[in-house]
C-alpha cells in the first residue's frame, strides 16, 4: 500500500507540474488554460487524498500495536 500510494503522489505531482506550464497566464480561465487549471486541482485532490490515507494506515498500526 505503501508503494502505491507514493507512486500515485509521485505521478500526480508529475502531472501537476505539467499543467502548470500549459496556463496562459493571461487568459487563465479561457480553452486549454480552464483545463490545466482543473486538473491541477484534481491532481493535488489526489496527493491530499494519498497523505490521509497513509497517514490513517499509520494511526491504524499504532492502535494495533497497543493491543
Amino acid at each position: 500500500m505503501k508503494i502505491l500510494s507514493a507512486i500515485i503522489i509521485v505521478l500526480a505531482t508529475i502531472l501537476a507540474i505539467f499543467n502548470v506550464t500549459k496556463i496562459d497566464f493571461e487568459a487563465p480561465f479561457k480553452g486549454e488554460s480552464m483545463i490545466a487549471i482543473i486538473t491541477i486541482v484534481a491532481a493535488l485532490c489526489a496527493i491530499i487524498l494519498m497523505v490521509i490515507l497513509r497517514i490513517s494506515k499509520r494511526i491504524e498500526q499504532k492502535v494495533k500495536e497497543r493491543k
